[in-house]
């Protein structure tokens, strides 16, 4: 496919948590189809896996990190039920750096924005300037759990509470197709546990649920993940989830490329 007559396709990567590993996958499909990315847009954990990808990073090597990573030990919360109160989220930005390093936003090889939300304002907040690990870290700052980000003036915390997928985020970049990653499609809670933690991040899913809904109706197609009830911090089952990824994927193929053939320009 040229790219003198093709249409600009957009990743819109939700959040989500550890379904994020879902986010592998499918580009590991849309790569290995010949599906090019123009424009990456990624909401929290869609921050992390879109960043490192948009920076360079190739899609083996993202999986590998994803699968090698001990994560409750990288971020630090043995038990998020309050015991040690909010986490300040260095050691994820530390673990970003040490594999994008200092890379800013202008020398990514494919044009990236990560969302976060204004606790003052509640505004959509996008992040295309500069370093871009400050940047991610503030997209994928979950509140009850971890301090959020001061930057140019903001408090910044997850941007899955205003964008959960930033559909238009990335249509705005210049996207003729975009494509949505939504891991908060299916929501349940049949095992529902009191504590208030629970309660909270419970409460939020919710929330994401039903934006993310919204979300989506502006995209060209959406991919849905079902990946079961995993809290943000249960980065378990990696293999598993990349795998629903790549069959989540594999299943809008053609429909994806019926697409890409009528926005043919």
């Amino acid at each position: 496919m040229k790219s003198s007559n093709r249409p600009k396709i957009g990743l819109a990567l939700g959040s989500g948590g550890s379904k994020g590993f879902a986010h592998i996958g499918i580009i590991k499909v849309l790569e290995k189809n010949n599906i090019p990315i123009d424009f990456i847009a990624g909401t929290s954990i869609g921050a992390m896996v879109g960043g490192f990808y948009a920076a360079g990073l190739g899609v083996e090597k993202i999986e590998e990190i994803a699968l090698g990573t001990d994560w409750r030990r990288m971020i630090s919360l043995v038990d998020p039920h309050f015991k040690h109160g909010l986490v300040s989220g260095e050691k994820v930005k530390t673990f970003i750096q040490n594999h994008i390093g200092g890379k800013e936003f202008k020398d990514c090889r494919i044009p990236f924005v990560a969302v976060a939300t204004d606790l003052k304002t509640g505004e959509i907040v996008t992040l295309d300037k500069g370093e871009m690990a400050p940047a991610i870290r503030a997209s994928i700052s979950v509140p009850l759990a971890f301090k959020p980000v001061e930057l140019e003036g903001r408090v910044l915390v997850d941007g899955g509470l205003s964008s959960p997928v930033p559909v238009e985020v990335v249509r705005n970049m210049g996207a003729d197709i975009v494509i949505a990653v939504n891991l908060d499609k299916h929501y349940s809670n049949e095992n529902w546990k009191p504590g208030w933690y629970d309660i909270a991040y419970d409460s939020l899913d919710i929330l994401r649920h039903h934006l993310a809904l919204q979300n989506v109706m502006g995209a060209d197609i959406t991919i849905n993940i079902d990946a079961g009830k995993t809290y943000w911090y249960q980065f378990i089952n990696g293999q598993d989830k990349i795998q629903i990824g790549e069959k989540a994927a594999q299943r809008i193929l053609p429909k994806l490329r019926e697409i890409i053939s009528k926005k043919k320009v």
